[in-house]
């Protein structure tokens, strides 16, 4: 089939009507987006929350083997988890382009994004697994201790090929999500976690004859099941007749410059910013290293449960980012205000849940990861319990920038954003968890309140941007 011929049957397949998808003519901006952005926010939170299990997974066996493969965990994760999430933001662009191509009724743009971004993928990776190549030199470079990092770089030698397949799912989800249809992701990531737990306990601990391999069978295990993920959701695309008429594989190998461009113009400096403050995180985390193994324990166990929870204002941040492309591709520019502010207003009840949960008991999350039985393990759940104290501080301010963000990212404004990131979290930030951290006594907590002066900044500063283009935008300066 040809690539023009292709294009025409994935058009003539879809249904013709003056309404693109996702929009209603009938109900008012604000009623419609508050329901519509709840409805695609749950799943693809869902999804996000599922998606950080198989982390949490990890975590929670490595630390029932002790403290000090959990922090050799943790110091894995200081590199990974950067180059993960600098990718998957880089992909993020993926989301405005298809919504707004939808929102235009530009199915054959739809199908070029989806193309293009599996190369997107595949170029974003090469980069990455070359940088965590060397993560050994890296820790050592950074001051760590020769032991654990030696661990970490066993853990970050197979956990990195779990990179291009994440990628890969990435494109797929965005694909969905733009459609409105992001249950089937949540599936599939659910099946993932249960094989993800199966295969680290059978790894890990080494059960049903598998030899015990510790932090190397926690590795192996994510990326089996993250390949195996993929491959799941690439099947449910090309098998499911309202996603298989975009023929998305079709003269995969085509090159297709301008949108291929396109989707790093846009993309870049959510990869930007997204590595301004995972670096922030990483840096910090290597900053409380310092104070020690057990500090670094109890940063870990503290980082995880805050991750846990941003994946939900995530999710949220995905669903305004769709809705306002929607928008602004079918040039309904009065439901952009609204479609942002039902996210933030929805992104508060959820982190207010969260502070309550890290300010009331977190005696009792920390037992989730460490046993609280274990003498060995009295000062790590000691810091664990002091940086939840602090995580129930920057829920708002986390959850707030990320929503501004995504909403920001509907209207395809991402350089701003990266500039204001960069001031926040490395001027702000880290200025003041330098500070506190080191010349006052507060040393780890210190570190974590520094977090919360930049996130802070930058939440208010996103907000206060998104609600100047949301009010006054007019359709002679659309983006």
């Amino acid at each position: 089939m040809t690539d023009k011929s292709t294009d025409q049957a994935s058009t003539n397949s879809l249904p013709v009507t003056t309404t693109p998808p996702g929009l209603s003519p009938d109900k008012s901006p604000w009623r419609e987006e508050l329901a519509a952005t709840f409805k695609l926010a749950l799943p693809i939170a869902l999804t996000q929350l599922s998606t950080i299990a198989l982390n949490t997974t990890d975590v929670i066996m490595l630390g029932w083997l002790g403290p000090e493969p959990l922090a050799a965990a943790s110091l894995a994760s200081n590199l990974l988890f950067p180059a993960q999430f600098v990718g998957v933001s880089v992909l993020a662009a993926l989301s405005p382009l298809f919504a707004q191509a939808l929102g235009a009724r530009q199915f054959r743009g739809v199908r070029r994004t989806a193309r293009q971004g599996f190369w997107a993928a595949i170029t974003l990776f090469i980069p990455f697994a070359i940088y965590l190549a060397f993560s050994h030199e890296i820790l050592l470079l950074l001051g760590q201790h020769e032991s654990i990092s030696g661990d970490a770089e066993i853990y970050i030698s197979i956990a990195l090929w779990a990179l291009l397949p994440n990628f890969a799912f990435i494109v797929l989800r965005n694909f969905i999500s733009a459609h409105s249809r992001p249950r089937s992701a949540l599936v599939v990531v659910l099946i993932g976690i249960v094989l993800n737990a199966l295969i680290d306990y059978v790894l890990i601990f080494g059960k049903f004859g598998f030899p015990e391999l510790g932090l190397f069978g926690a590795a192996l295990a994510t990326t089996l099941v993250q390949s195996l993920m993929f491959l799941m959701l690439l099947a449910y695309v090309l098998r499911d007749r309202r996603f298989r008429r975009y023929y998305i594989l079709a003269r995969f190998w085509r090159p297709d410059w301008p949108r291929y461009r396109e989707i790093f113009t846009v993309g870049i400096p959510i990869g930007l910013t997204t590595l301004a403050e995972t670096g922030l995180f990483s840096a910090t985390g290597l900053m409380v290293g310092l104070f020690g193994v057990q500090a670094l324990a109890g940063h870990a166990v503290a980082l995880q449960f805050g991750a846990i929870s941003f994946m939900i204002p995530l999710g949220i941040s995905q669903a305004a980012t769709v809705r306002i492309g929607l928008a602004v591709g079918a040039q309904r520019y009065q439901n952009i205000g609204p479609a942002g502010w039902s996210a933030i207003g929805i992104g508060a009840v959820v982190m207010t849940t969260a502070a309550l949960l890290f300010w009331l008991i977190p005696e009792t999350l920390s037992g989730l990861i460490l046993d609280r039985g274990n003498p060995a393990n009295t000062e790590a759940l000691g810091y664990a319990v002091s940086f939840l104290g602090v995580a129930a501080l920057f829920q708002y301010a986390d959850g707030g920038q990320a929503i501004a963000l995504g909403c920001l990212r509907g209207m395809k404004d991402t350089r701003m954003p990266l500039v204001i990131a960069v001031i926040g979290y490395w001027v702000f930030g880290m200025g003041a968890a330098v500070w506190l951290g080191f010349y006052t006594d507060l040393q780890g907590v210190g570190v974590w309140l520094g977090l919360v002066a930049g996130l802070l900044v930058v939440a208010v500063a996103l907000t206060w941007r998104f609600q100047g283009r949301g009010r006054f935008i007019d359709p002679k300066f659309a983006p």
